[in-house]
């Protein structure tokens, strides 16, 4: 399986890292893509990109971080985005729950990333959060390669219209927590082809290690939960989900 959204660049997993990747192998864990979410943080996923093999990098600034973004910073990703390990724009998108304030500058900073990955033709990972149609919207002024909404949260609805611009819809978590309906129902109804699996590690740890450390080595509870819900075998989700993020991130 591959993680596509894993921040394991975070200092709680750099104590025994050979150790942890082992783990990760261990649990069928193929790939993990490290996005970045400010310009500080991008060295270090650069660092463990180059290091590992298993190891890829997005890199990108959160709508979160958005004042962080500036000439410097844009200069700096033009520049690291032809490295053959970073193989999209992200995380990039727009946040109204945590970050009310900073609505417009999000939208520029958003456009000025999307305006990056059509030049350079890399695939865009999406931060949307209570934000769907501000960011559907943006979207569509852009000739993009390919867009993943990261750790999906719209309606099912919104799924749809996502999936008919050719979208991708990865699913976390959240997908195993018993007040997730919409996201269930998203699972079930849209193409297995559409679907990408990721962790959102150290974040939204699924059922049944609520509370603890998240770890792409979880990722196989999301596949199994997904099955369930669709009611198919496992490995067809695994398959499946493999061979989507491969054709998106040329892997």
């Amino acid at each position: 399986m591959i993680d596509t959204h894993s921040h394991i660049d975070f200092e709680e997993y750099q104590i025994n890292f050979d150790g942890f990747l082992k783990e990760l192998r261990e649990n069928e864990i193929e790939k993990v893509i490290i996005p970045g979410v400010e310009p500080s943080t991008f060295d270090k996923i650069l660092d463990l990109s180059g290091k590992y093999e298993m190891l890829y990098a997005a890199l990108g600034v959160h709508p979160s971080e958005a004042k962080t973004y500036n000439d410097k910073a844009e200069e700096t990703l033009k520049k690291l985005a032809i490295n053959k390990k970073i193989i999209a724009i992200g995380e990039i998108g727009l946040d109204y729950y945590w970050e009310t304030e900073t609505k417009e500058l999000q939208k520029t900073v958003l456009r000025k990333q999307l305006e990056l990955a059509q030049e350079v033709r890399q695939p865009v990972l999406i931060h949307d959060r209570e934000a769907h149609e501000d960011t559907f919207n943006i979207l569509q002024d852009y000739d993009l390669q390919t867009v993943v909404f990261h750790c999906f949260s719209g309606s099912c609805e919104f799924a749809k219209r996502c999936i008919e611009k050719g979208y991708y819809i990865a699913i976390g978590g959240v997908i195993t927590f018993k007040n997730a309906k919409d996201l269930k129902e998203t699972a079930k109804i849209i193409p297995l082809e559409r679907i990408l699996l990721e962790t959102d590690a150290p974040y939204l740890t699924p059922v049944p290690f609520r509370g603890k450390l998240n770890s792409p080595a979880y990722l196989k509870y999301i596949a199994q939960e997904i099955a369930n819900i669709r009611n198919i075998d496992v490995e067809k989700v695994k398959e499946q989900t493999t061979k989507n993020a491969k054709r998106i991130f040329n892997f």
